[in-house]
């Protein structure tokens, strides 16, 4: 297993793609409303990302994905296909997945939206996930074990209820998309990987209400529950630092510190 390690540069420019991933989120959140579509949505993604950001979606084209995001809506785990015949309606849980390019560096975050008013489980579902993710990032300096995460996560996944995805996991980021090391979301050995300094990496744990079996649809990338139970992922760009990390896709509505310390 190679692992980059980040220079001081490198996280400079992660930083700007990673900020520039957030805002996407950030300006698609008013248009998430019952009746608009998410082929509407993608468009509205991919003229902000192409001609006010002057960057470049790293998901279109992607091993012929054919879109600028990722919408998954309900029981879609992830790569779900924006299309202008998928109308939301009241109640839906979606995730929007945002990765973005920018001077030859990814910046890679997701989050769920709750379209008009929320249904009991798809708010706690989205709410779990959340603070799974967070404490996840909560605990991320050098000296742990990577696996530590992914132990964290279960632990507060499982204690609601809910069941950790396995098929799909974070990963490490900069040039590349997907880089080493794999960010397991689940306890299970991971060959002893120890966090470092410089180390930048994404976590984004899938949560699905029922069992954590998937399955793959016909187009090749929607991937939904088997039980056809909703549900649930947040993902956020990290990089460790000397005492701790840096979340560097941070979002304005979000309560967490962009630097979190260990001292």
């Amino acid at each position: 297993m190679s692992i980059i390690i980040k220079t001081t540069e490198d996280i400079a420019k992660m930083r700007i793609s990673g900020q520039l991933a957030a805002e996407v989120l950030e300006v698609i959140k008013p248009y998430i409303k019952p009746g608009i579509s998410t082929g509407e949505l993608d468009l509205i993604c991919h003229e902000h990302i192409t001609k006010k950001q002057q960057a470049n979606s790293a998901s279109l084209g992607y091993y012929g994905f054919p879109k600028s995001v990722c919408i998954s809506v309900n029981d879609v785990v992830c790569h779900g296909i924006p299309s202008y015949d998928q109308k939301l309606k009241d109640g839906d849980i979606i995730n929007i997945d945002v990765t973005i390019i920018k001077d030859g560096f990814h910046g890679d975050t997701s989050a769920m939206f709750i379209v008009g008013k929320p249904t009991i489980i798809g708010e706690r579902l989205c709410r779990i996930t959340k603070e799974s993710l967070y404490l996840a990032i909560s605990i991320v300096r050098p000296g742990i074990s990577l696996r530590t995460i992914g132990k964290t996560i279960q632990n507060v996944v499982e204690s609601a209820n809910f069941s950790v995805v396995r098929e799909y996991c974070g990963h490490g980021i900069g040039k590349g998309f997907h880089e080493e090391p794999q960010v397991l979301h689940y306890d299970i050995d991971d060959c002893g990987v120890i966090l470092k300094s410089g180390m930048a990496f994404t976590i984004e744990p899938m949560v699905n209400a029922g069992d954590y079996r998937i399955r793959t649809m016909n187009d090749g990338w929607t991937v939904k529950t088997k039980d056809h139970s909703l549900s649930a992922q947040y993902e956020h760009t990290i990089v460790v630092i000397e005492d701790g990390c840096e979340i560097i896709t941070l979002r304005t509505d979000e309560s967490l510190p962009r630097v979190i310390n260990h001292k």
